[in-house]
């Protein structure tokens, strides 16, 4: 056997070995920029099926210089742990919505703010008759996903698979990148951003506790497994920032 022939076989048989495992057990792995931008998914839907595409990434690939997944109404149900008959909705809708949303990543220059806007996707296709999605992630979005230089944050899908608000996962991805030092402090503006936090709650600090903040700490407490302390850091009466101090708890349900 020559080594180009061994080498294409030990490939094919990695893949192999990769598109065996489930869904939920494969990791979501973005660069760091990318987990502190405003994704601008509007549902839950919308993260998912982007963020399951994102997991798939080790297992394709690239087909004229694009990765192409595929995303089947009956990985996506079983994954999330809905029925079949709403998946296969959810993916339809996520196919229309999709091509709209936008990543929006800003940069501080001595010239004011840069500000880098980049689609998710260059392009979606449903099958119907199939119940199956297939994403093609844009020239923009991939190396946000690809080439990660170690700059990166990785978790396991199933973290973020019984989670039922977009928030909750947000902050799941803010968490993860500083689980090694187990705190995290982040002006309250740029965190509503990285939140993708509606404007009334932007504008008002108690709205945005009450809607993003707490539920999505309570949520990834009891779902995920976290011990989480939290604190608003004033300046006067102003709130300027929030500081996190968390920790997997050691009874949690997951092992990453």
């Amino acid at each position: 056997m020559t080594p180009a022939r061994k080498t294409s076989e030990m490939h094919a048989k990695s893949l192999s070995v990769k598109e065996e495992r489930h869904l939920s057990d494969r990791h979501v792995t973005l660069r760091n920029d990318l987990v502190a931008a405003s994704h601008g998914l509007k549902t839950l839907a919308e993260q998912r099926v982007v963020k399951s595409c994102a997991a798939k990434l080790d297992s394709v690939r690239l087909d004229q210089g694009r990765y192409k997944i595929t995303l089947s109404a009956d990985e996506y149900a079983e994954t999330f742990g809905i029925d079949s008959n709403t998946a296969y909705e959810q993916l339809k809708t996520v196919s229309r919505s999709l091509l709209d949303r936008v990543i929006r990543r800003e940069e501080e220059t001595k010239r004011g703010l840069k500000v880098h806007l980049d689609h998710w996707v260059s392009g979606i296709t449903y099958h119907e008759g199939e119940a199956w999605v297939e994403l093609r992630f844009s020239h923009e979005a991939t190396p946000y996903l690809t080439m990660l230089r170690g700059n990166h944050t990785t978790y396991l899908l199933k973290q973020a698979a019984g989670l039922r608000s977009i928030y909750s996962w947000r902050l799941l991805e803010m968490l993860m990148q500083f689980k090694d030092t187990g705190w995290k402090q982040i002006d309250v503006e740029d965190f509503a951003k990285a939140m993708d936090a509606r404007d009334s709650h932007r504008k008002n600090f108690a709205q945005l506790r009450r809607w993003v903040i707490e539920p999505a700490v309570k949520e990834l407490v009891e779902k995920d497994g976290w011990l989480i302390d939290w604190h608003a850091v004033k300046a006067g009466r102003k709130v300027i920032a929030l500081r996190f101090a968390f920790k997997r708890d050691p009874q949690g349900r997951l092992d990453v």
